[in-house]
């Protein structure tokens, strides 16, 4: 057939039948028989046939409902770049009959992330994106969607336990593994590093118990001994507790030299440390806020890994869509790189952001 575009017509005439019987035989509906459609197969194999999924797609009337299940970016603004990444990826689908709705939980509440999901469920939608921050609490509604055969795609936080469409996001102990190694480069002799958790319940979260392990894990597996990791799981109902728990902690550990923190709160280790005059300790965190930029750019925070959320949310889009519609094969992983922002490369970083805007 040269390079022409291969058409069922072609097909029907090489095999020597009508173009509803091959149309029968692809699409797997109606009777055909054995030795027809054995010939038809042979025929389509040997033509290279491939079927213009974009075109049928387009030519469908078929509406597609994808719930979102994230948190709300008024508790922490780190959620509204998944949200813009969902949304730049919709405008390029919504074409094929793609319809988003988003569902926003407070991160800080498992019963809210309970109601959300339940909502969720109830309105039964064809495909679910969501970031699964509470583990034990998601893990009934993974079972439930998997007996509906209702696919979810995973991102941020990774759990396996029940098989999702996909993940997409960063390698959470790899990410950990890499703050040991950067915050490491700034030490010079023995000290105390403190491992922070924000406004999280750790053994809740898998994530940041990977994180955690991963952290761990450089110092173990490098023979670093010499630095004692001490881990403090910190929360700020009010600016005084937050301040409370932390003069607690340096005050109790004057020997600290280096903060990892888990989260994309990093600034408010900085701005602790700033009003307190205290400049000889390495601040390691997470993420292109607006706030950890200041400290980043000051050098009170001396790396930033970034996590990519607005990619996070794009490709979470993408890959429910190609499963959905496009009936492709999705991976079950797709890592995003560990992008080690600094003081002298960020600017890359934003402008390329918001190119991709």
């Amino acid at each position: 057939m040269n390079d022409k575009t291969i058409t069922i017509k072609d097909i029907a005439l090489k095999a020597k039948v009508s173009a509803g019987t091959v149309d029968r035989v692809l699409h797997k509906r109606g009777k055909v028989a054995p030795k027809v459609e054995e010939k038809i197969l042979r025929i389509l194999k040997e033509m290279e046939y491939e079927p213009n999924i974009i075109a049928r797609a387009l030519s469908s009337k078929k509406k597609y409902k994808v719930a979102v299940l994230i948190p709300d970016e008024s508790y922490d603004s780190y959620w509204f770049a998944p949200k813009a990444g969902i949304k730049k990826s919709l405008k390029e689908l919504k074409q094929f009959g793609l319809e988003v709705k988003f569902y926003f939980f407070d991160p800080y509440t498992a019963s809210s992330f309970v109601d959300k999901a339940k909502e969720v469920s109830l309105d039964n939608p064809d495909g679910i994106i969501l970031t699964p921050i509470f583990h034990r609490e998601v893990l009934p509604f993974f079972e439930s969607w998997k007996k509906s055969e209702i696919p979810f795609v995973l991102f941020n936080t990774e759990i396996s336990d029940f098989e999702p469409l996909s993940y997409i996001g960063q390698d959470s102990y790899q990410s950990g593994y890499l703050a040991g190694k950067l915050i490491h480069y700034g030490l010079s002799e023995p000290c105390t590093i403190l491992l922070a958790h924000f406004d999280e319940e750790t053994s809740n979260a898998a994530h940041l118990e990977k994180k955690e392990l991963g952290f761990k894990n450089y110092f173990s597996q490098n023979n670093l001994q010499q630095y004692d990791i001490l881990k403090a799981e910190i929360t700020r109902p009010n600016y005084a507790s937050f301040v409370g728990q932390m003069d607690n902690i340096f005050e109790n550990n004057p020997n600290i030299k280096g903060v990892f923190v888990t989260t994309s709160k990093s600034f408010e280790i900085a701005s602790y440390l700033n009003q307190k005059h205290i400049h000889d300790v390495n601040i390691i965190g997470y993420d292109l806020l607006a706030k950890n930029l200041h400290y980043l750019k000051n050098n009170t925070i001396s790396f930033l890994i970034n996590q990519n959320p607005k990619g996070q949310g794009f490709w979470s889009l993408k890959l429910l869509t190609d499963k959905l519609i496009f009936n492709k094969e999705v991976p079950l992983l797709k890592y995003l790189p560990l992008d080690i922002i600094t003081k002298e490369n960020v600017n890359y970083f934003i402008e390329e952001d918001l190119e991709s805007a």
